[in-house]
């Protein structure tokens, strides 16, 4: 037994589950990533995850993370509950899509550590004993799409230490505080300042509290067709001359649904424009910001149409 490794009775063991190894729709791609994850740079043209790769079902947590250590692509397919603790690393050039509606990672989270390239889809992320997702260290081109998110020790997403190109776009976050933060710390301006660059379009930050982001240093940091719901502490808050732009989103029951400044943090850029306000207090805007438009073309939803189709769309099941 000594001489067979822990890698070859897992992938052995995930092979034997496998119903096919052909591609099945889940694995077909029923859109690609726009945004900042869409962008062609830093000798990546796009976000593809693991596309070309083998496709594996894993249905138990020691293969599951087996794959996602893996340095080569894969699509890895999710089928039912990952338990997992602390944040557990994944590798670059993967697409990790829940199948149907059940797939969930409970109890830890997943972490890109230098990495790039990655897909995270139609997954839900419940109980995390730290983040739910972890991007950082300059890890760059990430697609987390369609999730629904909750209940974690600390951030929901975190996009730190110098990361880049990256979309967060149709997922639903609930039953948190600190929902997704930009930028660590205020000492971090070496590491941040020219990066960040993040899209969040067509999320549901529903009752969560607040960071929905926020953010230092990055920009710009793109921030359209959301919908905000019962935000209790604030919206969006840009600080340490981040630029951010918050467009044609929906705020109801928002008191502040955007801040200049935050805490101990000083104020940052924020440009407003075609958002709707219902129950909500008066944004605070400064300065300028770098258009989105100069790196990837878009066309905003009506922000009035947002109560609607966000809830009808976002989270799993739904691709």
């Amino acid at each position: 037994m000594s001489s067979i490794s822990r890698r070859a009775l897992l992938a052995g063991a995930a092979a034997t589950a496998l119903a096919t190894t052909t591609k099945p729709a889940w694995a077909a791609p029923l859109a690609t990533a726009d945004g900042f994850a869409g962008v062609n740079s830093l000798g990546q043209n796009g976000t593809t995850g693991g596309a070309g790769g083998p496709v594996v079902t894993v249905r138990d947590a020691d293969a599951f993370l087996d794959y996602c250590d893996r340095n080569e692509p894969y699509v890895i397919q999710v089928d039912g509950v990952m338990r997992i603790s602390s944040k557990q690393g994944v590798r670059s050039n993967k697409t990790i899509i829940g199948l149907g509606s059940t797939a969930e990672i409970t109890g830890g989270g997943l972490d890109l550590y230098r990495r790039q390239n990655v897909i995270i889809r139609n997954l839900r992320f419940t109980g995390a004993d730290d983040d739910a997702i972890s991007i950082q260290q300059s890890s760059h081109h990430v697609w987390i799409d369609h999730c629904d998110l909750s209940g974690g020790a600390d951030g929901l997403i975190d996009i730190v230490r110098g990361a880049d190109h990256i979309t967060v776009s149709w997922n639903h976050f609930h039953d948190h505080s600190k929902t997704a933060l930009l930028g660590h710390s205020d000492s971090n301006a070496g590491q941040d300042t020219g990066k960040l660059r993040v899209t969040f379009h067509h999320n549901f930050f529903d009752g969560t509290a607040q960071r929905h982001p926020r953010v230092r240093f990055g920009e710009p940091i793109h921030v359209y067709n959301n919908y905000f719901r019962n935000n209790t502490v604030y919206g969006v808050a840009s600080t340490e001359n981040a630029g951010v732009l918050v467009e044609a989103n929906y705020f109801e029951n928002v008191p502040h649904p955007i801040r200049s400044g935050y805490d101990e943090s000083g104020p940052g850029r924020v440009v407003e424009r075609g958002n709707v306000y219902v129950r909500s207090g008066t944004p605070e805007t400064l300065g300028t910001v770098v258009e989105p438009r100069t790196h990837y073309a878009y066309t905003p939803d009506s922000a009035a149409s947002l109560p609607d189709t966000v809830p009808a769309g976002v989270g799993v099941g739904r691709i």
